[in-house]
């Protein structure tokens, strides 16, 4: 199978690299990909630099122009659910774009026409993440991500965020893969460490725990890879 593996930054693909041994490096508009064969998969790795318009260039880019079949995307996200700590890890049963706003016009936040506020993920990765979790006695949570460009890092739109979405972590690219896998037909799984709690200080928080949370993420899904 060709399966994509996606991080929004360098720090969470570099782990992934230093373990899947040689690779071809492509050079394509202004990203690089990265593609190797891993225990019978063919994978081609990239991260997109951050926020919602360079996540969805480079979901389209790895399903179109690589032929990528299923996507995984590993990565970190603020804690919204008062159950989820640093260090925790989270797979996405479905993503929304918390900034997505023409409630003038009577809609719901996170309603555009012709997309759904809510994309879910693939069941037959989730349950190859629970299988793993389970295998490396990891306890892996479930829940709602909330994707939108902006860094959350103030209790009162964390608060709004989780009761407008009913959302347990909050990002800046999930949702908008997500919306590119569902229009072209490729299912995804979303992974995320929780790097920060996405109230005051959360930018203090992140920048202490991202290398530990991206690395635990990314080992995870060469987990899953194996287990695929």
């Amino acid at each position: 199978m060709k399966i994509a593996i996606l991080g929004a930054m360098s720090e969470e693909i570099e782990l992934l690299l230093g373990a899947v041994g040689e690779y071809d490096k492509i050079d394509y508009a202004k990203n690089l990909f990265y593609k190797v064969n891993y225990f019978g998969h063919d994978l081609v790795i990239a991260y997109s630099k951050i926020g919602k318009v360079n996540a969805a260039l480079t979901a389209a880019i790895l399903i179109e122009k690589f032929g990528c079949e299923k996507l995984i995307f590993t990565g970190v996200a603020g804690a919204l659910n008062e159950n989820l700590k640093i260090g925790d890890m989270l797979y996405t049963t479905s993503t929304a774009q918390h900034d997505l706003d023409i409630t003038a016009f009577g809609h719901p936040h996170g309603y555009v026409p012709g997309i759904n506020i809510f994309e879910n993920s693939d069941d037959m990765l989730n349950d190859v993440a629970k299988k793993v979790a389970d295998s490396l006695g990891v306890n892996l949570l479930s829940g709602v991500v909330a994707t939108g460009d902006q860094f959350i890092c103030n209790d009162d739109k964390k608060e709004w965020i989780k009761s407008t979405f009913q959302a347990d972590a909050v990002e800046m690219e999930g949702a908008s893969v997500a919306q590119v896998c569902a229009a072209l037909g490729v299912g995804f799984c979303m992974l995320r460490a929780i790097s920060d709690e996405a109230g005051g200080k959360a930018e203090i928080d992140f920048d202490k725990f991202l290398i530990e949370a991206a690395d635990k993420s990314a080992k995870f899904v060469l987990e899953m890879v194996k287990n695929i």
